[in-house]
Parts: C-alpha cells; sequence; structure tokens
C-alpha cells in the first residue's frame, strides 16, 4: 500500500505536470502510421459493425471480428454523454467508441464492446451535473438505468465467450460520471476504468481498490469543471490507491477531451493489459 506521503508525491507531481505543455505524442501516444485500409476506414463502417439488440434497454454490441473456440475475450462497457440519449439505438455510437471498431484495433485487442443507449430522461448516475465540488453527490442507490446495464453484462458473461477478469468501464461527459459511479460501486466487476470528462465523489475515493484508472480531463473544460476529476485522482491517490491511477489533463482543451484521449495507442495498450 502506498503511504499518506508517498501519495504526496504522486500527487505533486501529477500537478505540476499540468503545467507543463503537453510531450509531442509517438507511437505510444496517438495513433500513427496505421495502413492504408484503416485509414480509408470510414467512421460509418465501424460503427455498423455493432448489432443491434433491445433488452433490458436499447444497446449495440461489438463482436470480436473472429471468435476462436475455448478462447475468451474482454468487454469494454462505454456509456456515452447526454446529447445521446434517446431510443434510436444509433446516437450513442457518435462520439469515440467506433474507434474500438477499427480493423487494426480489433487485430490487435479483440474484444466485446457494450454501448447502451440511456433515455432521454435518464442519467447514468443521478447526480447535478451543476455542482462544482463531487463530495456526498453520489447516492448508495444505482440509478435504474445503470442498474439495466449491469444486467446486460452479466447475461453477456452467461451468453458469450466474456473474461470475466477483463471487464473495463469508460465514458465521457456524462459517462464519466458513470464511470466513476460503476467502478466504484462494483470493484470486484471491472478490473480498469476509463473516465472522460466526468466527475466522481472524493468520499468514494477508498472503494476503488483493485480497479486500475486512467481518467482524462481538458483543463479549459467549461461543461464540467476540470476540479472534478482532480479532486477524485487526489483523494484516490492519498488513501493509497493499488493497483494504478492515472491521470492525463489537456491544457487549453475544453469539454471535448474524449476525441484525442480514444484516438491513442497508449490507452489501448494500457487498457487491454488491465485484469483482475
Amino acid at each position: 500500500m502506498i503511504s499518506q506521503s508517498s501519495a504526496r508525491v504522486l500527487l505533486t507531481m501529477t500537478l505540476l505536470s499540468m503545467a507543463l505543455p503537453p510531450a509531442p505524442l509517438t507511437a505510444q501516444g496517438l495513433s500513427q502510421g496505421t495502413d492504408e485500409a484503416v485509414e480509408k476506414e470510414s467512421v460509418e463502417a465501424r460503427r455498423a459493425r455493432f448489432e443491434s439488440a433491445e433488452s433490458p434497454l436499447p444497446y449495440r454490441l461489438l463482436r470480436p471480428a473472429v471468435v476462436e473456440p475455448s478462447k475468451r475475450y474482454p468487454l469494454v462497457v462505454f456509456l456515452h454523454g447526454a446529447g445521446e440519449r434517446g431510443d434510436n439505438n444509433q446516437a450513442q455510437l457518435k462520439h469515440s467508441v467506433a474507434e474500438f471498431a477499427r480493423s487494426d484495433r480489433q487485430a490487435n485487442f479483440p474484444c466485446y464492446v457494450l454501448a447502451p443507449q440511456c433515455p432521454t430522461d435518464g442519467k447514468w448516475v443521478e447526480v447535478d451535473w451543476s455542482l462544482k465540488k463531487g463530495s456526498g453527490s453520489f447516492e448508495s442507490a444505482t440509478s435504474p438505468v445503470l442498474d439495466k446495464v449491469l444486467q446486460i453484462v452479466d447475461s453477456l458473461i452467461e451468453q458469450e465467450p466474456v473474461d470475466a477478469a477483463r471487464i473495463y468501464v469508460t465514458g465521457l461527459s456524462m459517462g464519466g460520471y458513470g464511470s466513476w459511479y460503476a467502478a466504484a460501486k462494483w470493484p470486484e466487476k471491472f478490473a480498469a476504468a476509463i473516465p472522460v470528462c466526468g466527475g466522481g465523489d472524493p468520499t468514494w475515493a477508498n472503494r476503488y481498490q483493485g480497479v486500475a484508472i486512467w481518467a482524462f480531463h481538458g483543463q479549459a473544460d467549461s461543461a464540467v469543471p476540470v476540479a472534478r476529476s482532480r479532486e477524485v485522482v487526489s483523494a484516490i491517490a492519498m488513501v493509497g490507491h493499488a493497483p494504478e491511477i492515472r491521470y492525463t489533463e489537456y491544457p487549453e482543451v475544453g469539454h471535448d477531451s474524449w476525441t484525442q484521449s480514444y484516438i491513442r495507442d497508449d490507452v489501448f495498450s494500457w487498457l487491454f493489459a488491465q485484469h483482475r
């Protein structure tokens, strides 16, 4: 376990890095040098690989291109933002989830990706988005929508060759809140979480033990204040989190910190290396 003094050093280093200009991203960062076929592949073609389903709420499911006998595959739960709510079972594919369907991604990291759609009047987490600070904002009772997502996850584990030790949750904006909540509510379920421009509850910091976390936020985010990520990352570091807590903050970037986060090769390599 990390001592409190070690946690403070980690926190100090994290905060100092926020003031530094971002280093150029190489092959370990933003995707570079992809082959011509991948570059020509349209987002629409990638989205078309997600199968449609309706139970117990609308969702899309990406399957591995090839499912080998006796092999099990990771499952990624992708939670969309508020602007993609509805019932058309299509809007949730708008931002970034199609990155998982890229041919090169599926070749290197074959997996299932669950992309549920939240109803127009629902939220992944029943929390006030206008709060400047998150302490005490998470309720112990799960929202009906997120509870249905977990039901789908459990059914996929039973029906598909899913590796139960490699289930991940990620999401952007409203889905970032959902990712912070789900990883703390069910740490025995998720091996890793990638919350992007969302907000957590610092009082839940000790609930993340066993879940690897990499959070992202734009420093100039006017929709979800960057302090919402900073405070929960700081709290998690202070309780001596294991196995790992990472935080990347993009200088001068607004609410859309997801585009540059989900195209990074190092994010995919890190995520799919995590297991319980």
